[in-house]
C-alpha cells in the first residue's frame, strides 16, 4: 500500500544482490572442490548445496533484472486512503479468559 512516505530517488539493490551472489557462488564452487578433493563429503555435500542455493538467488535476481523497472507513481499522485480494518475494534473493557472447564 502507498502511503505518501515513500522516498523520492529509492533504487533496488539487485546489482549488488547479484554481485553477492557471484561471490558466494564461486566460493561454493570452491569449497565443494576443495573439500570433495581432501576427502571431506560432508563438508563438500554442505558446500553443494550452498553452491545450489546461490545458483537458484542468482537466477532469481537476474530474472528481476531482466524484468526492467515497475511503475511508481509520482509525486502528483495522492498517497492511497488507508483501508479501514476488517476487524472491530478493540472495546475498552479489559481482557477477560473464556471460561473453560476443568478436566479431571
Amino acid at each position: 500500500m502507498r502511503t505518501g512516505s515513500e522516498p523520492v530517488t529509492a533504487r533496488s539493490a539487485l546489482r549488488a544482490r547479484f554481485w553477492l551472489s557471484v561471490w558466494g557462488l564461486v566460493w561454493a564452487i570452491f569449497g565443494t572442490a576443495v573439500f570433495a578433493l581432501v576427502g571431506r563429503p560432508g563438508w563438500a555435500a554442505a558446500c553443494g548445496v550452498l553452491w545450489l542455493v546461490a545458483t537458484v538467488d542468482m537466477a532469481m535476481i537476474l530474472r528481476h533484472i531482466r524484468q526492467g523497472p515497475h511503475y511508481q507513481p509520482g509525486r502528483d499522485v495522492p498517497p492511497y486512503q488507508p483501508v479501514d480494518p476488517p476487524y472491530p475494534q478493540p472495546s475498552s473493557r479489559p481482557y477477560t479468559r473464556p471460561h473453560r472447564p476443568r478436566h479431571p
